[in-house]
């Protein structure tokens, strides 16, 4: 290889490690770390687990957030508010505490430690004091996919595959809704009628994320009680989980709300 050839390709590698070093830090340029110090907890919902917010944790992440995702065991009021607060009471410095479908009761619970400072309700339920979730259904008509769910011997609660095809999650793939039938986290029947003592978001700022496609929480319901909370309200164009089809748009709405804790 000729003198002249060889500080050509030389010339070349040390451009293009430039650029690449130019690329990265570009790349680290556009997501400000604007959430350092803030801790984000993810409450999942019936029949999921915390593997629903998978796409979610890299984008909060990404500002600086540090993000920790709750297993509820999904037996109880009582015993998912424990486990919440088992992971609030880990935490160092202020937390937004986030709820999808069913743990939007855990968190109007669980919001009232001191070190939550916002709530995101993500196509969530919003109880009241001394409600549960029946109280907030009562006299509303039962969706289809109620006639969907199966009783295991314990009176654990359980969606079929079709319902989640069609139902939970309509708009993902069918063969990824069906990874979500198989790992569903049973629900205990009896959950739906424990009552929240205290609603957090009376004292506690919120946001809330509606699901303008979701079978399983009427979207009306969920904007009558995102007016009811005061809340910060987005609109996605999405179904029930909204964080597994459109995480970007969840994962700015919960962004938004971090910025303004202090």
């Amino acid at each position: 290889m000729s003198q002249l050839l060889k500080k050509v390709l030389a010339s070349a590698m040390v451009a293009g490690s430039l650029f690449a070093v130019g690329a990265t830090q570009t790349t680290q340029a556009a997501t400000p770390q604007d959430l350092a110090g803030r801790n984000i907890v993810l409450v999942h919902g019936a029949f999921a687990d915390g593997s629903s917010w998978s796409k979610v944790i890299p984008l909060l992440e990404a500002h600086g957030a540090h993000v920790v995702a709750v297993q509820n065991p999904l037996s109880s009021l009582a015993d998912d508010v424990a486990a919440t607060q088992r992971v609030i009471d880990a935490q160092t410095g202020p937390v937004v505490l986030v709820g999808h479908s069913w743990a939007g009761a855990v968190i109007t619970q669980a919001g009232n430690d001191d070190k939550v400072k916002s709530l995101v309700y993500v196509a969530a339920f919003a109880p009241d004091n001394g409600q549960s979730i029946s109280d907030v259904l009562k006299g509303l008509p039962a969706p289809a996919w109620t006639n969907q769910l199966r009783k295991d011997s314990a009176g654990n609660l359980t969606l079929t595959t079709d319902a989640v095809i069609h139902q939970f999650a309509q708009d993902l793939p069918p063969a990824q809704a069906r990874i979500i039938a198989a790992t569903q986290g049973p629900w205990a029947s009896t959950a739906i009628d424990d009552k929240v003592t205290t609603a957090a978001w009376h004292a506690k700022p919120s946001a809330f994320v509606i699901a303008d496609h979701d079978h399983m929480i009427d979207p009306h319901l969920q904007a009558k009680m995102a007016a009811e909370i005061g809340a910060t309200v987005t609109h996605v164009n999405a179904s029930h989980v909204e964080m597994v089809s459109q995480p970007a748009a969840v994962a700015a709405a919960i962004i938004a709300a971090a910025k303004k804790v202090n």
